[in-house]
């Protein structure tokens, strides 16, 4: 079976530094806040999972995202922080652009909370 750390650490293994030390804080920041998150390598990219709920995070040409399945599980974030490009269920985060962990809480609760 292949470890969490494996999985982050080949992730990241390519990406410029900046974005590699982004990508493993957000990473780290997940597991800090449910550390019961199982953490696989899905459409290649990390995925947290929880319960029924999941997140995943990806690095794109122009910024990090965090995907989640719903509008629902951002629009805090995003009321909170208009600026942050966003997408239908995902927030994209611009290598200039501050992550304001406190608001990624809900996000991150919401998107483990799902029931479905």
């Amino acid at each position: 079976m292949v470890q969490v750390k494996e999985i982050i650490d080949d992730y990241t293994s390519s990406l410029a530094p900046l974005r590699r030390e982004r990508v493993k804080a957000l990473h780290q920041f997940i597991l800090t806040q449910y550390p019961d998150t199982q953490v696989s390598l899905q459409y290649r990219m990390p995925t947290y999972h929880r319960g029924s709920g999941w997140v995943s995070v990806a690095s794109q040409k122009h910024h990090i995202s965090l995907y989640t399945c719903d509008r629902q599980h951002i629009q805090p974030y995003i009321d909170r922080h208009p600026e942050v490009k966003c997408g239908k269920g995902c927030l994209n985060f611009r290598d200039n652009d501050e992550m304001d962990w406190a608001a990624l809480n809900p996000v991150l609760h919401s998107a483990f909370s799902k029931n479905h």
